[in-house]
């Protein structure tokens, strides 16, 4: 089925977080309560208790950018100096460690903090479509819930949000 958007628009945070609230506990089919976004104009700190938990992914890109970072450098540098192994050293090793673990070392901050920066962006959805339904009351002074759902769930939800009080459900234009 096509998937469609509605935003509810309330008067206060506690409205809001109450229509959350009873999303989360019922089972709609047809929607994720993953695919839900609230959009509010000033910061409410109770926001992540009523959202829940989100998983956090951007410290696996740092670690696995830190490691290619460094892996990549070593080898590099190591596999340029092997190159000359028939070059006469007077006793030195052809790779040597100490000076390659410089290298690595800054590859490996370099690796960690170039991939971090593209795992934020990665993680944070950018860059993305503007959100199909907006409202500037939401930049003003109310609170947005946007949800997306499943034609199905559509009357479930809307009857949801006009239970705790929503000022104004917009629908997505059918398709």
């Amino acid at each position: 089925m096509s998937q469609r958007h509605l935003l509810a628009l309330f008067n206060d945070f506690d409205g809001a977080a109450a229509a959350i609230s009873e999303l989360r506990a019922t089972s709609i089919k047809g929607f994720d309560i993953d695919d839900l976004i609230l959009k509010s104009p000033i910061e409410h700190p109770e926001v992540e208790a009523v959202l829940g938990d989100k998983p956090i992914n951007v410290q696996w890109f740092t670690l696995i950018g830190a490691c290619m970072g460094g892996l990549l450098a070593f080898f590099l540098v190591a596999s340029a100096q092997a190159n000359f192994f028939a070059q006469i050293k007077g006793g030195k090793p052809i790779v040597p460690l100490p000076p390659d673990f410089v290298l690595t070392y800054e590859m490996f901050i370099l690796g960690g903090v170039f991939i971090t920066v593209l795992g934020f962006l990665i993680c944070a959805g950018l860059p993305a479509k503007r959100s199909p339904l907006y409202s500037s009351k939401v930049s003003e002074d109310q609170i947005g819930i946007l949800v997306k759902g499943d034609e199905s769930a559509l009357t479930t939800l809307k009857t949801i949000f006009t239970k705790h009080r929503a000022l104004e459900i917009q629908e997505e234009a059918g398709r």
